[in-house]
Protein backbone atom coordinates (compact mmCIF):
# COMPACT_ATOMS: atom_id res chain seq x y z
CA UNK A 1 0.00 0.00 0.00
CA UNK A 2 1.10 3.75 -0.72
CA UNK A 3 -0.05 5.93 1.04
CA UNK A 4 2.69 8.90 0.37
CA UNK A 5 1.15 9.71 -3.25
CA UNK A 6 0.04 12.83 -3.39
CA UNK A 7 -3.63 12.26 -4.76
CA UNK A 8 -5.99 9.57 -2.88
CA UNK A 9 -9.70 9.39 -3.98
CA UNK A 10 -9.48 12.79 -5.99
CA UNK A 11 -7.80 14.47 -3.22
CA UNK A 12 -4.67 16.79 -3.44
CA UNK A 13 -3.19 15.48 0.36
CA UNK A 14 -0.56 18.32 -0.05
CA UNK A 15 -3.09 20.81 -0.34
CA UNK A 16 -5.39 19.86 2.81
CA UNK A 17 -6.79 22.89 4.81
CA UNK A 18 -5.82 23.24 8.11
CA UNK A 19 -8.51 24.72 10.54
CA UNK A 20 -7.38 27.22 13.56
CA UNK A 21 -9.21 26.90 16.83
CA UNK A 22 -11.26 29.73 16.37
CA UNK A 23 -12.56 28.26 13.09
CA UNK A 24 -13.41 24.92 14.30
CA UNK A 25 -15.34 26.35 16.98
CA UNK A 26 -17.02 28.64 14.55
CA UNK A 27 -17.74 25.79 12.10
CA UNK A 28 -19.15 23.30 15.11
CA UNK A 29 -21.49 26.13 16.14
CA UNK A 30 -22.62 26.04 13.05
CA UNK A 31 -23.32 22.12 12.09
CA UNK A 32 -25.28 22.05 15.83
CA UNK A 33 -27.61 24.50 14.13
CA UNK A 34 -27.96 22.17 11.32
CA UNK A 35 -25.49 23.52 8.64
CA UNK A 36 -24.41 21.17 5.95
CA UNK A 37 -22.03 23.22 4.43
CA UNK A 38 -20.08 24.22 7.44
CA UNK A 39 -20.10 20.57 8.25
CA UNK A 40 -18.61 19.96 4.92
CA UNK A 41 -16.24 22.58 5.69
CA UNK A 42 -15.00 21.15 8.97
CA UNK A 43 -14.62 17.42 7.65
CA UNK A 44 -12.32 18.91 4.75
CA UNK A 45 -10.02 20.64 7.98
CA UNK A 46 -9.49 17.09 9.39
CA UNK A 47 -8.90 15.11 6.44
CA UNK A 48 -5.46 15.29 7.69
CA UNK A 49 -6.28 12.97 10.79
CA UNK A 50 -7.74 10.44 8.46
CA UNK A 51 -4.61 10.34 6.30
CA UNK A 52 -2.28 10.31 9.76
CA UNK A 53 -4.10 6.87 10.45
CA UNK A 54 -4.26 5.52 7.09
CA UNK A 55 -0.31 5.57 7.37
CA UNK A 56 -0.25 3.44 10.40
CA UNK A 57 -1.61 0.41 8.14
CA UNK A 58 1.32 0.37 5.59
CA UNK A 59 1.88 -3.20 6.33
CA UNK A 60 -1.59 -3.64 5.06
CA UNK A 61 -2.01 -4.99 1.56
CA UNK A 62 -5.33 -2.95 1.03
CA UNK A 63 -5.49 -0.03 -1.73
CA UNK A 64 -4.89 3.57 -0.19
CA UNK A 65 -7.84 4.80 -1.89
CA UNK A 66 -10.31 2.64 -0.45
CA UNK A 67 -8.76 2.69 3.48
CA UNK A 68 -8.88 6.59 2.71
CA UNK A 69 -12.08 6.76 1.95
CA UNK A 70 -12.93 3.79 4.26
CA UNK A 71 -11.33 6.61 6.91
CA UNK A 72 -13.71 9.33 5.98
CA UNK A 73 -16.64 7.20 6.63
CA UNK A 74 -15.32 6.95 10.27
CA UNK A 75 -14.07 11.28 9.74
CA UNK A 76 -17.58 11.42 9.57
CA UNK A 77 -19.24 9.75 12.27
CA UNK A 78 -17.00 11.49 14.31
CA UNK A 79 -17.92 14.83 13.73
CA UNK A 80 -21.81 13.88 13.59
CA UNK A 81 -21.01 12.41 17.43
CA UNK A 82 -18.75 14.80 18.46
CA UNK A 83 -19.91 16.56 22.06
CA UNK A 84 -17.68 19.68 22.48
CA UNK A 85 -19.11 20.49 25.96
CA UNK A 86 -17.57 17.00 26.79
CA UNK A 87 -13.83 19.02 26.85
CA UNK A 88 -12.24 16.75 24.82
CA UNK A 89 -9.92 17.70 21.82
CA UNK A 90 -11.65 16.67 18.11
CA UNK A 91 -8.71 15.06 17.09
CA UNK A 92 -8.88 12.91 20.44
CA UNK A 93 -12.19 11.75 19.82
CA UNK A 94 -11.97 11.44 15.87
CA UNK A 95 -8.92 9.01 15.70
CA UNK A 96 -10.31 6.16 17.43
CA UNK A 97 -13.64 6.22 15.29
CA UNK A 98 -11.59 6.26 12.21
CA UNK A 99 -9.12 3.46 13.09
CA UNK A 100 -12.19 1.71 14.47
CA UNK A 101 -13.94 1.51 10.94
CA UNK A 102 -11.16 0.88 9.02
CA UNK A 103 -10.30 -2.20 11.45
CA UNK A 104 -13.84 -2.77 11.06
CA UNK A 105 -13.53 -2.68 6.91
CA UNK A 106 -9.98 -4.94 6.92
CA UNK A 107 -11.75 -7.63 9.27
CA UNK A 108 -14.13 -7.82 6.59
CA UNK A 109 -11.94 -8.32 4.06
CA UNK A 110 -9.76 -10.77 6.07
CA UNK A 111 -9.31 -14.38 4.66
CA UNK A 112 -8.70 -15.46 8.24
CA UNK A 113 -11.79 -17.62 8.77
CA UNK A 114 -13.50 -16.55 12.13
CA UNK A 115 -16.44 -18.41 13.29
CA UNK A 116 -19.14 -16.53 12.96
CA UNK A 117 -20.30 -16.53 16.94
CA UNK A 118 -17.02 -14.95 17.81
CA UNK A 119 -17.49 -12.69 15.09
CA UNK A 120 -20.51 -11.49 16.50
CA UNK A 121 -19.64 -11.28 19.63
CA UNK A 122 -16.59 -9.64 18.84
CA UNK A 123 -19.14 -6.85 16.70
CA UNK A 124 -21.39 -6.53 19.45
CA UNK A 125 -18.16 -5.65 21.82
CA UNK A 126 -17.07 -3.07 19.52
CA UNK A 127 -20.99 -1.42 18.93
CA UNK A 128 -20.85 -1.65 22.57
CA UNK A 129 -17.36 0.49 22.68
CA UNK A 130 -18.31 3.37 20.46
CA UNK A 131 -21.59 3.68 21.88
CA UNK A 132 -19.90 4.24 25.31
CA UNK A 133 -17.65 6.73 23.65
CA UNK A 134 -20.08 9.01 21.81
CA UNK A 135 -21.69 8.93 25.32
CA UNK A 136 -18.80 9.11 27.37
CA UNK A 137 -16.03 10.79 25.48
CA UNK A 138 -13.32 8.06 26.71
CA UNK A 139 -12.50 4.60 25.99
CA UNK A 140 -14.13 1.97 28.16
CA UNK A 141 -12.61 -0.64 30.02
CA UNK A 142 -13.16 -4.25 29.07
CA UNK A 143 -15.13 -5.10 32.01
CA UNK A 144 -17.48 -1.88 31.23
CA UNK A 145 -18.01 -3.37 27.46
CA UNK A 146 -18.59 -7.04 28.95
CA UNK A 147 -21.24 -5.42 31.22
CA UNK A 148 -22.97 -4.09 28.60
CA UNK A 149 -23.56 -6.45 26.33
CA UNK A 150 -24.20 -9.25 28.92
CA UNK A 151 -20.82 -11.50 28.17
CA UNK A 152 -18.06 -12.88 30.44
CA UNK A 153 -14.99 -10.54 30.28
CA UNK A 154 -12.51 -13.40 28.95
CA UNK A 155 -15.26 -14.07 25.46
CA UNK A 156 -15.31 -10.28 24.76
CA UNK A 157 -11.37 -10.37 25.31
CA UNK A 158 -11.10 -13.41 23.28
CA UNK A 159 -13.59 -12.65 20.28
CA UNK A 160 -11.72 -9.39 19.51
CA UNK A 161 -8.56 -11.00 19.25
CA UNK A 162 -9.85 -13.86 17.04
CA UNK A 163 -10.55 -11.01 14.62
CA UNK A 164 -7.36 -8.88 14.71
CA UNK A 165 -5.43 -8.08 12.25
CA UNK A 166 -1.95 -9.21 12.60
CA UNK A 167 0.56 -6.20 13.52
CA UNK A 168 3.87 -5.35 13.15
CA UNK A 169 5.82 -5.17 17.05
CA UNK A 170 7.79 -2.43 15.03
CA UNK A 171 4.30 -0.54 14.48
CA UNK A 172 4.99 3.03 16.13
CA UNK A 173 1.66 4.17 18.46
CA UNK A 174 2.91 6.89 19.85
CA UNK A 175 5.36 9.92 19.72
CA UNK A 176 6.04 12.89 21.74
CA UNK A 177 7.75 14.73 19.17
CA UNK A 178 11.20 13.12 19.60
CA UNK A 179 11.57 8.99 20.16
CA UNK A 180 8.43 7.17 19.10
CA UNK A 181 6.93 4.19 20.76
CA UNK A 182 6.35 1.27 19.43
CA UNK A 183 4.10 -2.06 20.20
CA UNK A 184 7.01 -4.08 21.25
CA UNK A 185 7.29 -1.21 23.95
CA UNK A 186 3.63 -1.98 25.27
CA UNK A 187 4.27 -5.79 25.28
CA UNK A 188 5.16 -7.42 28.42
CA UNK A 189 6.98 -10.39 27.66
CA UNK A 190 8.05 -12.31 30.57
CA UNK A 191 10.00 -15.22 28.36
CA UNK A 192 12.07 -13.22 26.14
CA UNK A 193 13.91 -10.67 27.90
CA UNK A 194 16.88 -10.52 25.60
CA UNK A 195 18.16 -13.43 27.16
CA UNK A 196 19.59 -14.75 24.23
CA UNK A 197 22.65 -11.91 24.68
CA UNK A 198 23.20 -11.34 28.25
CA UNK A 199 23.14 -15.21 29.47
CA UNK A 200 26.64 -15.95 28.86
CA UNK A 201 28.07 -12.38 29.04
CA UNK A 202 29.00 -10.48 32.15
CA UNK A 203 25.77 -8.29 32.86
CA UNK A 204 26.07 -7.44 36.24
CA UNK A 205 29.26 -5.92 35.40
CA UNK A 206 27.36 -4.13 32.34
CA UNK A 207 24.97 -2.80 34.47
CA UNK A 208 26.92 -1.09 36.81
CA UNK A 209 28.08 0.97 34.16
CA UNK A 210 24.24 2.57 34.54
CA UNK A 211 23.70 5.30 37.00
CA UNK A 212 20.80 3.65 39.76
CA UNK A 213 17.68 4.95 38.02
CA UNK A 214 18.52 3.30 35.14
CA UNK A 215 19.59 0.05 36.30
CA UNK A 216 16.18 -0.16 38.70
CA UNK A 217 14.60 0.31 35.02
CA UNK A 218 16.22 -2.50 33.29
CA UNK A 219 15.78 -4.31 36.07
CA UNK A 220 11.93 -4.10 36.35
CA UNK A 221 11.51 -4.30 32.08
CA UNK A 222 13.77 -7.10 31.35
CA UNK A 223 13.91 -9.09 34.57
CA UNK A 224 10.40 -8.64 36.53
CA UNK A 225 8.75 -8.03 32.98
CA UNK A 226 6.75 -5.19 32.95
CA UNK A 227 5.82 -3.09 30.24
CA UNK A 228 6.83 0.99 29.94
CA UNK A 229 3.87 2.07 31.25
CA UNK A 230 4.12 0.02 34.40
CA UNK A 231 7.13 1.10 34.64
CA UNK A 232 5.86 4.71 34.13
CA UNK A 233 3.45 4.66 36.62
CA UNK A 234 5.87 2.93 39.29
CA UNK A 235 8.76 5.73 39.36
CA UNK A 236 6.12 8.45 38.54
CA UNK A 237 7.92 9.61 35.14
CA UNK A 238 6.10 9.60 31.93
CA UNK A 239 6.14 6.37 29.49
CA UNK A 240 8.22 8.71 26.58
CA UNK A 241 11.05 9.26 29.41
CA UNK A 242 10.93 5.42 30.44
CA UNK A 243 11.54 4.69 26.85
CA UNK A 244 14.48 6.96 26.15
CA UNK A 245 16.06 5.93 29.34
CA UNK A 246 15.50 2.29 28.33
CA UNK A 247 17.49 2.89 24.96
CA UNK A 248 20.43 4.90 26.65
CA UNK A 249 20.70 2.12 28.93
CA UNK A 250 21.04 -0.69 26.58
CA UNK A 251 23.05 1.52 24.36
CA UNK A 252 25.76 1.91 27.21
CA UNK A 253 25.08 -2.07 28.15
CA UNK A 254 25.58 -3.10 24.58
CA UNK A 255 28.79 -1.08 24.54
CA UNK A 256 30.70 -2.52 27.30
CA UNK A 257 29.65 -5.45 26.58
CA UNK A 258 30.90 -5.95 23.08
CA UNK A 259 33.95 -3.68 23.41
CA UNK A 260 32.85 -0.79 21.86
Amino acid sequence: MMVNKVELCGVNTSKLPLLKEEEKEELFARIQAGDEEAREQYIKGNLRLVLSVIKRFDGSNENADDLFQIGCVGLMKAVDHFDPTRMVKFSTYAVPMIIGEIRRYLRDNSSIRVSRSLRDTAYKAIYAKEGYIRQHMKEPTVQEIADEIGIAKEDVVFALDAIQAPMSLHEPVYSDGGDALYVMDQVSDKKNREENWIEELSLEAAMERLNERERYIINLRFFEGKTQMEVADQINISQAQVSRLEKNALKIMRQYLLGC
